[in-house]
């Protein structure tokens, strides 16, 4: 992508809300949607918003919207629980500490991740233990989409019948992948 004159490459892109709630990307002198600035975030890349008539910097309202649309449309991250302790928090005498920590918390939450799928890809990429590696992550993967509510299901309102249907056959997969590890 072409760079505008004088515009520095580690300088954050300005996108303009105005006032029919339209967000104009200046660096592509385009509109675009809240759901591309999710796309954005999610490739790392940094903007700033801001209010075109008044110049003031919105992108703390603009990135809430986004998580809010994002959690509107199922895909539910922040439980309630810490919800209600967030908003608690709001007016304690430890309100200013709480972005900080929260800031650093997902930051070692980040390096750990990636950390543990540079670790995965490299340990269990090829060699013998590779088909069991590749197992166990199908296993842990359908052990984690057991424990997610499923699409049209009302959270927590799964039938007790059924979760116990995939934890046996969980059981029935570990036990036998156990016993080709003991063969081995």
């Amino acid at each position: 992508m072409a760079q505008k004159k004088g515009v520095d490459a580690s300088s954050p892109i300005i996108i303009k809300k105005y006032a029919n709630r339209r967000l104009y990307n200046t660096e592509t002198s385009s509109y675009i949607t809240l759901e591309l600035l999710s796309q954005m975030t999610r490739e790392g890349r940094e903007f700033v918003v801001v209010d075109a008539k008044t110049d003031e910097d919105i992108t703390h309202n603009v990135l809430t919207q986004i998580i809010m649309e994002e959690e509107s449309r199922g895909k539910n991250m922040l439980p309630v629980n810490f919800l209600r302790q967030l908003i608690s928090m709001y007016g304690d005498s430890m309100q200013s500490l709480v972005p900080q920590y929260l800031e650093s918390s997902m930051e070692a939450f980040r390096k750990n991740q990636e950390q543990f799928q540079q670790a995965m890809q490299g340990a269990f990429s090829s060699g013998p233990f590779a088909e069991i590696a590749k197992r166990n992550m199908e296993m842990f993967e359908a052990a984690a989409q057991a424990f997610t509510p499923q699409a049209g299901a009302a959270p927590g309102k799964k039938d007790d019948g059924d979760k116990d249907d995939e934890i046996a056959q969980l059981k029935a997969q570990l036990a036998a992948l156990n016993a080709k590890i003991d063969k081995l």
